[in-house]
């Protein structure tokens, strides 16, 4: 099958580019598209250099089956018919449809068959804290239906891209060297600092981040009952959000109901052993595919549960489940 990447040149871009390299998908042909800037840089696939495209309003993608879409909300907008008009399917990282009626929010484990029904053919990818957690949360309300949810966030620097990741490098460099750290891609200094904020500030004093994962939630688990309460923090961590979470469900749900729970559920690893210290730390889980998830307890101040769930943002916050759409759509057509 032919494939396309947009926005190739990104961090979410070469990570979708590292998956498709592993053999996820039957790539027949593999086309690269990105801004002016990027356009004529080659990457590498299969041992093949593939210059980068610019992407333009005469672009042409008739005969690609699938294009994974990973260049911004603005740039998903303005070229969407462009990328759709000869039956493309694009699959979009992006915040810019994905609350659309017409538009499925998919994660596979959760609600893959969603996918099959794209009347724009367009498929949105939830945010990458909406990802981690839904799968998680998914197998306790196979249990009982859950009703609350509070989430709080330690999110890594690569989840505002390559350029952020640098920043902190280069912070944690200039002030080694007794330098100021110069700050320009977040609302203050990230090395030996925590930010709580992540995008802009709404109306109700929850920020746009925040409220993803409020709208996400309910979508994507067909379930407008479930309250959900964020608050998104930046810390200065490369790679691998980290979520601490508290749930409640209609029916009282144990801790080994949970554990088992989460054993056997699809894409989640249970790592669970606090007498011997094992609980899913970033530093061990950047890089791997599924959701690790430990330290469940129950919540001593109610009925509900504990738990603490980290996973790489880029592959299965990103790359991994867009990836992951396009198979479940394949396998079921």
């Amino acid at each position: 099958m032919n494939f396309a990447i947009v926005g190739a040149g990104g961090a979410v871009g070469r990570e979708i580019l590292k998956v498709l390299e592993g053999g996820a998908l039957p790539v027949g042909n593999l086309r690269l598209f990105g801004s002016a800037r990027s356009a004529g840089r080659t990457l590498t696939f299969q041992g093949k250099e593939i210059e980068i495209e610019e992407l333009t309003h005469e672009s042409d993608f008739s005969g690609v089956d699938f294009a994974l879409v990973s260049a911004g909300a603005i740039v998903s907008r303005e070229f969407a018919s462009v990328i759709t008009a000869h039956g493309t399917v694009m699959v979009d990282n992006s915040s810019a449809f994905r609350m659309d009626e017409d538009v499925p929010l998919v994660v596979p484990e959760v609600n893959g068959s969603d996918a099959l029904n794209a009347p724009r053919n367009i498929i949105a990818n939830p945010n990458c804290t909406t990802i981690q957690m839904v799968v998680a949360l998914n197998p306790l309300h196979q249990i009982t239906p859950l009703r609350r949810v509070h989430v709080a966030t330690y999110q890594a620097a690569s989840g505002a891209g390559a350029a952020a990741m640098a920043e902190l490098e280069q912070q944690h460099t200039d002030i080694v060297a007794g330098r100021a750290p110069v700050v320009n891609r977040f609302s203050a200094q990230l090395a030996y600092n925590v930010i709580p904020q992540i995008d802009v500030f709404t109306d109700n004093d929850y920020t746009r981040e925040e409220m993803k994962m409020y709208h996400e939630t309910k979508k994507i688990m067909h379930d407008d009952n479930i309250a959900v309460s964020a608050t998104c923090v930046r810390v200065p961590v490369m790679r691998a959000h980290s979520e601490a979470i508290w749930v409640e469900g209609e029916e009282a749900i144990t801790v080994e109901q949970a554990r088992a729970a989460f054993a056997s559920a699809p894409g989640v690893v249970l790592a669970d052993d606090v007498a011997a210290q094992v609980y899913p730390m970033p530093l061990d889980v950047a890089g791997t595919d599924p959701v690790f998830v430990g330290r469940v307890r129950a919540d001593i101040s109610g009925k509900g549960l504990s738990f603490w769930a980290v996973a790489d943002q880029l592959r299965k916050g990103a790359a991994l489940n867009a990836v992951q759409i396009v198979q479940y759509i394949i396998a079921h057509r």
